[in-house]
C-alpha cells in the first residue's frame, strides 16, 4: 500500500499507470503496454490508450497476470489491489520493489505523491457479492443472462459489466463501471435481484 502526503491511499491502478508512463518515456516498457486484471478500472485503460499503450486483461490472481505477461512479452503487470509484478526484477509481486519504482517516478516528475499518483480520474465502479448454492447454475439461468445483457446494453461503450463466480467462496461477484454512477448502481442492483431467483 502507498499513501500520499495527505494520507489518501493510492491503488494499484494508479501505481501501474504512473510506472508505465515513466517506463515508456524511458524506453523500458516491454510489450507496449501493461497486464492488469478484469477488475482494473476503465480509467486505467483509457489513460494508457491515450498514450498508445495497451491494457491486457487477465483473470484475477497474480499467476494469471504473470502468464499473460510471459505470453505477450510484457514486463509490467499487476492488480488493482496493489500487487505489482515487474519481470525485469522478479517473477512475483514485491511491495518494496514496487514502492521504489513508484517513488522513482515521483522524483522524476518533481511533483508530490498526491499529484504524481493521480494519473487518471477513476471511472465509478461498484462491486457487490451474492451468496448462492450453485454459482454455475445461477450464472446459466435465463433471468440472470437477460439481466446481464440488459445491463451491457444500457452501459454501452461507456462502461463495463463483469459477473463471475468467486474462486474461493460460494459467491457470485457483480461488478459494473461507467461514467454515470447512478446507472452503474442501477444495473448492478438489477443483476443482483435476478440472481437469488435463479439460485433458489
Amino acid at each position: 500500500m502507498l499513501a500520499c502526503e495527505h494520507g489518501r491511499l493510492i491503488d494499484g491502478d494508479q501505481l501501474m499507470a504512473t510506472i508505465a508512463d515513466q517506463w515508456a518515456k524511458d524506453g523500458r516498457l516491454a510489450g507496449g503496454g501493461v497486464v492488469a486484471t478484469v477488475m482494473s478500472n476503465l480509467g486505467l485503460e483509457r489513460y494508457l490508450g491515450v498514450r498508445k499503450l495497451e491494457l491486457v486483461r487477465a483473470q484475477v490472481g497474480d499467476r494469471y497476470v504473470l502468464e499473460r505477461m510471459r505470453a505477450g512479452g510484457y514486463n509490467l503487470g499487476g492488480e488493482q489491489s496493489g500487487h505489482i509484478i515487474m519481470t525485469d526484477h522478479a517473477t512475483t509481486g514485491d511491495g518494496l520493489m514496487a514502492a521504489l519504482q513508484a517513488l522513482a517516478a515521483m522524483i522524476k516528475s518533481g511533483r508530490p505523491a498526491s499529484e504524481t499518483f493521480r494519473a487518471f480520474e477513476a471511472v465509478p465502479q461498484l462491486l457487490k457479492n451474492v451468496r448462492v448454492g450453485d454459482a454455475n447454475a445461477a450464472l446459466a439461468a435465463a433471468p440472470v443472462m437477460k439481466a446481464i445483457a440488459a445491463a451491457e446494453a444500457r452501459l454501452g461503450k461507456g462502461g463495463r459489466i463483469l459477473v463471475r463466480k468467486s474462486g474461493t467462496e460460494p459467491l457470485i461477484r457483480v461488478m459494473a463501471e461507467g461514467d454515470d454512477s447512478d446507472l452503474v448502481r442501477t444495473v448492478v442492483d438489477q443483476i443482483i435481484e435476478a440472481i437469488p431467483r435463479a439460485a433458489a
